[in-house]
């Protein structure tokens, strides 16, 4: 999973990005510090693959991974070559999915681009920029629709369905919130627009009114209703809490948490919200050599999640041996849980299920 983040200068983006992954990204009370995009890589934490691992004993511990592409704070014009510019947006074409980080915290110390703080305005800024970038890229794809045209009259079907998203976000909508058809999204598959990405707002919250009552504070509502809108996700999140916790032990960050009265970090929190966004499951495999996590999209046959691993596993499929995580660790080793019946013979059919563990048979 890859996530882009984005958001107006200062809003606290570049703190946040530092916290979740350690990156160590440049965070300063300006504008534009966040001069080249910055890449984090961060585990994603399971405890099943905790517990598998007390139970191998293995050579190597592969958790899934996560991917933070932190760019420079965007401006009003940002797509037109304001600030920093539309290169930078470039930079998040290719993400799963975007994190937005909206302030709404007030700070007389930490200056405002417009001023004052104002979730909803933001969010219009940003999504009107998303907006602009995509727009060039439609009209590039137009053109090139109507040069096909000339010696193909089948690419008339693309000509007006790119006309007539390209005027849906002239009116100031979001991509994501166009009805598709079945062959519009196969249309659009190789033009991958930004604002057609599926968003997580990140409500950056002070520390008071993130551990006391988030919904007296009326910049989150705001952020709120817009998520409700668009069925994105909205996310309240404390970047200077992320911050703090950031370089502590697991059993500090635990004991800190539980003080504060939290079930979990924000990264761990992202991660979560980010999976049931973009539908997404793992399945593990387990034994002496390695413990390790897969993620595949949650519908993925057992032939196609072989190929995660390798693409000879799915070319070669011949069945998968799944237990799920549930019924190993009940039975203690997978010795027992065949024993009892529980370990199953799966064919191409199979449909995979979150903490399937895996063994796959295949001939090459």
């Amino acid at each position: 999973m890859k996530l882009g983040m984005v958001g107006l200068p200062n809003v606290g983006k570049s703190t946040l990005f530092n916290a979740l992954t350690n990156a160590g990204a440049e965070s300063a009370n300006y504008p534009f510090c966040t001069i080249e995009p910055n890449v984090g890589i961060v585990s994603v934490p399971d405890e099943r693959l905790d517990k598998l691992a007390e139970m191998y004993h293995p050579e190597k511990f592969t958790p899934a991974t996560l991917e933070f592409v932190d760019i420079a704070g965007l401006v009003k014009g940002a797509s037109k070559g304001e600030g920093l510019g539309n290169k930078f947006l470039s930079n998040i074409r290719e993400v799963d999915a975007i994190v937005h980080v909206v302030r709404c915290f007030k700070d007389d110390n930490i200056i405002h681009v417009d001023g004052s703080i104002g979730a909803a305005r933001d969010i219009e800024t940003i999504n009107l920029e998303l907006i602009f970038s995509d727009l060039e890229i439609l009209e590039r794809r137009i053109d090139r629709a109507k040069k096909a045209l000339k010696g193909d009259k089948s690419a008339q079907a693309e000509v007006d369905f790119f006309e007539a998203l390209k005027a849906h976000l002239e009116s100031g909508k979001s991509a994501r919130s166009y009805d598709f058809s079945d062959e519009e999204r196969a249309m659009l598959k190789d033009t991958p627009l930004l604002s057609n990405k599926p968003v997580i707002y990140a409500a950056n919250l002070s520390e008071t009114d993130f551990t006391g009552d988030i919904n007296s504070n009326e910049e989150y509502l705001a952020v709120k209703k817009i998520a409700e809108e668009e069925n994105s996700e909205v996310l309240p999140i404390c970047a200077q809490i992320e911050a703090e916790i950031a370089d502590m032990s697991n059993e500090d960050k635990e004991m800190f948490l539980a003080d504060m009265h939290l079930e979990s970090s924000g990264l761990a929190r992202i991660i979560k919200t980010g999976y049931k966004l973009l539908g997404l499951i793992s399945f593990l495999t387990a034994g002496t050599p390695e413990v390790r996590a897969w993620t595949i999209t949650d519908g993925t046959k057992a032939p196609q999640a072989a190929g995660k691993i390798h693409t000879d596993f799915e070319k070669g499929f011949i069945r998968a041996e799944i237990v799920s995580f549930e019924d190993l660790i009940s039975c203690g080793s997978m010795a027992a849980a065949k024993e009892k019946g529980l370990v199953r013979l799966e064919g191409k059919d199979y449909v995979m299920r979150d903490g399937d563990v895996t063994l796959f048979r295949f001939n090459v």
